[in-house]
Order: structure tokens, then C-alpha cells, then sequence
């Protein structure tokens, strides 16, 4: 009996957050014995424009390059600049 795990990102989503996006990445977790799925789980993160995408998949890396550009990321450190206030 082989028990085999796989991660793979399901999900990604760019979000819309009034002058700025992020992107929704859910990750699925996938248990299989003998080939045959037997369970599995889920996991969501955000990426906000400001993050490192360097530790990220490439398909996440891929994405953010394009969603993230200067425009949003400036939007993002005003945002940020604001909520400190």
C-alpha cells in the first residue's frame, strides 16, 4: 500500500480591493492510496503587491508579475501609508 501526497495551487484569483488587487491563491492538498484519492484539503492565502514572489509558484510568480505593477504597488503603499494614520 503506497500513500502519495500532492500540493497543487487550485485556485488563483485576482481581487479587486478599490485602487489595488491582490491575488486569492488556494492551495489543495491531495491524499492518494494506491493511486486512488482517499482525501484531501484545502488552504487559501493572499498575496498582497508589495510581497517577495520569489518563494512563490511559478504560475503565482506568472500572474503577480503582471497584476503587480507599479501603479498598484504605489496604490498599495498609500493604502498602507493611510491605515497607519
Amino acid at each position: 500500500m503506497a500513500f502519495t501526497e500532492e500540493v497543487l495551487n487550485d485556485k488563483i484569483e485576482v481581487v479587486k480591493k478599490g485602487d489595488y488587487s491582490c491575488l486569492s491563491v488556494r492551495t489543495v492538498t491531495i491524499i492518494k492510496r494506491d493511486g486512488v484519492e482517499i482525501g484531501k484539503s484545502y488552504h487559501r492565502k493572499v498575496v498582497v503587491p508589495n510581497a517577495d514572489l520569489t518563494q512563490e509558484d511559478e504560475d503565482v510568480k506568472a500572474i503577480g508579475n503582471v497584476v503587480f505593477t507599479d501603479a498598484i504597488k504605489t496604490a498599495y503603499a498609500k493604502r498602507l501609508e493611510n491605515s497607519e494614520d
